[in-house]
């Protein structure tokens, strides 16, 4: 069952990889190219309230963020933001960060705030088909996926 937190950034729609504990959705306001929202399924609205499995599975899930966000385009940094001020859920924003302005689909994805703080004002707006086409470029490189990645 989504929490009200996942419901919000489109799930399930714009679900990448679905962990035991923790779910990867894309952002629908993409801040920056591939820009990501790490849910924990668990009930819990405070970080130390989240369950061991779900620390314990934190790792496993970042890692996989990392290996396949620097596999889709090389970043300069990723910024993870727990801000929860109006999503109640335990969540990051995930934002890998660059120095150039990124291109998928035909479509331009500046950084304007790099090399400071991310300018989450800013956002570029996808069209279904093309979140569907980033969604489905993420999740064929992420590790363990059938249609790529490692193990």
């Amino acid at each position: 069952m989504p929490n009200p937190t996942m419901t919000k950034f489109g799930y399930p729609a714009t679900l990448i990889r679905d962990y035991r504990h923790w779910c990867v959705l894309l952002r629908p306001a993409q801040a920056t190219l591939a820009a990501l929202v790490l849910v924990c399924k668990d009930e819990a609205e405070a970080f130390s309230d989240i369950s061991a499995g779900a620390f314990a599975e934190l790792a496993e899930a970042t890692r996989d963020i990392e290996t396949t966000l620097s596999s889709f385009r090389p970043y300069g940094k990723i910024n993870y933001l727990m801000l929860m001020m109006v999503d109640r859920d335990v969540h990051f924003h995930v934002l890998p960060r660059y120095d150039e302005p990124q291109e998928f689909g035909g479509t331009q994805f500046p950084d304007p705030g790099w090399p400071a703080v991310p300018d989450l004002g800013f956002a570029v707006s996808l069209d279904e088909p093309a979140r569907d086409a980033l969604v489905k470029a993420l999740a064929d490189i992420w590790p363990g996926s059938s249609t790529g990645g490692a193990e």
